[in-house]
């Protein structure tokens, strides 16, 4: 399987070589030349398989440059940390099939990716004898997930970038606590976005990349994006088993466009119809459904909300739908970006009724949000997260009536404890893991977000 840049300026490289580069050189994002389609028989025949049984059969299909059995191990490897035997159990909640994704070590979807992106890196720097710098920008989940993907890990060091004060404190704590030597917290002052941008300007500098041989775990990266397929097909067969109809809608809430481009490309893999509808839910940072909705993709200002891993204005993996939208076209996929980055804004209008069959969209307030928590307690006593509160409101206003209805639960309430137990009025029962977080020690900086600065402090901390 060879893998092409969104902007088209480089060679077709291979899957590992893709992992390494993360951001492609020419400041796009890596896309398989071809997505496998499976047929109606195969997929059939995945019914009976365990959750890394199907991982292996989905990963597989889009690296081929791993032997086979070291692909299985390290699938294996991943998915042993995950404290659930289905690893993504489906649950059955108020007419609406709930996808727990916050079963792995940090409580949040982040870790069936980079769980399984932290044993990569391992595997391919322990076959090459280099080392890697990783460098990431988190809006909350993000960066614990990979912190606890690669902590300890030799040969990697890792810088993550979270915005000051705009994380919940159990996802700053989740980051800060975790001392290993290869670990560094870097609290910027601004928001995400800013964070975000300064990565890809990082990455960017082709020179400053390879000298001190960073690598990406944000949804830049394609295998981040590519561990996420699996969680749609597994709920796909898993549906198909309970429910008549085989058609299956997915409500995502999404800020990066990551996970939701994850659910595009499963739509794209399965059987025609298999996944029926994807419904694209944001908080009040509202620019992707502006765009599903109206054709605008104009940035607004960065609102702070109770869910702030969706907190994003600039979507880092929209690139990646823009190539598919414009029929594959990298030279008008790369001016339209330089226009987004130049003006703030590109108008889509044209390509509306395209987006439409491929999404709907809501856009959830902050009183829906708690009243969803507050309400999906009382009448069915299971309690969301705020992120997910989005994706069930979003997913109970444009459910189509007889169609089976996955909402994605992103993170484990607890880690917005305070949110939930104000929308429930009942205490939080902290899971294991999160019992006295708060008293232990911590560790992290304060910089600028400042691309000189935070260059200059990889720079001094990074393994040669």
């Amino acid at each position: 399987m060879q893998y092409l840049s969104t902007r088209g300026g480089i060679s077709p490289i291979s899957f590992t070589q893709g992992v390494m580069m993360g951001l492609a050189e020419d400041g796009g994002l890596l896309l398989p030349r071809t997505i496998p389609r499976v047929g109606g028989e195969t997929f059939a025949s995945w019914h009976e398989l365990s959750y890394t049984e199907l991982a292996f059969e989905i990963l597989s299909r889009f690296i081929d440059d791993i032997p086979a059995s070291d692909l299985r191990d390290i699938i294996n490897k991943s998915y042993a940390s995950f404290n659930h035997q289905d690893v993504t159990p489906l649950i059955h909640q108020g007419g609406l099939h709930i996808l727990e994704l916050f079963h792995g070590p940090t409580l949040a979807f982040k870790d069936v990716a980079l769980q399984f992106l932290g044993n990569l890196f391992e595997y391919l720097l322990q076959k090459s004898g280099e080392v890697l710098n990783i460098v990431g920008a988190t809006s909350g989940d993000t960066g614990s997930a990979a912190i606890y993907g690669v902590r300890g890990k030799s040969r990697i060091n890792i810088f993550i970038l979270h915005p000051k004060g705009r994380v919940s404190p159990v996802q700053e704590k989740q980051m800060t606590t975790v001392l290993d030597d290869n670990v560094f917290n870097l609290a910027i002052e601004g928001s995400f976005d800013d964070g975000q941008a300064i990565v890809k300007k990082i990455f960017n500098d082709v020179e400053f990349k390879n000298r001190y041989r960073l690598g990406a775990i944000n949804s830049i990266n394609w295998a981040r994006v590519l561990a996420q397929v699996v969680y749609y097909v597994h709920s796909c067969i898993h549906v198909s088993s309970h429910e008549k109809d085989s058609s299956v809608d997915f409500a995502i809430p999404t800020g990066n466009f990551g996970d939701i481009f994850a659910g595009y490309i499963a739509k794209k893999m399965l059987p025609p119809g298999t996944i029926r509808q994807l419904v694209l839910a944001t908080n009040d940072n509202d620019i992707l459904s502006r765009f599903v909705n109206s054709g605008d993709y104009s940035l607004g200002e960065v609102r702070a909300t109770t869910s702030p891993s969706m907190d994003i204005q600039a979507a880092s993996n929209f690139e990646r739908y823009l190539y598919y939208l414009t029929d594959s076209d990298t030279a008008k996929t790369r001016d339209l970006m330089e226009q987004f980055s130049a003006t703030g804004k590109i108008d889509l209008k044209s390509h509306l009724d395209q987006v439409k069959r491929d999404f709907a969209a809501a856009a959830v307030t902050e009183q829906e949000v708690f009243d969803t928590i507050r309400t999906f307690y009382t009448e069915h006593g299971y309690v969301l997260d705020p992120h997910t509160a989005v994706g069930v409101k979003a997913a109970l206003q444009l459910r189509t009536a007889g169609v089976p209805m996955v909402c994605l639960a992103t993170a484990h309430p607890a880690k917005f404890g305070e949110v939930v137990e104000s929308a429930t009025g009942q205490p939080m029962v902290f899971p294991e893991p999160l019992q006295g977080i708060g008293d232990k020690q911590s560790r992290c900086q304060t910089i600028a977000a400042n691309v000189a600065e935070i260059q200059t402090f990889v720079a001094n901390n990074s393994l040669t």
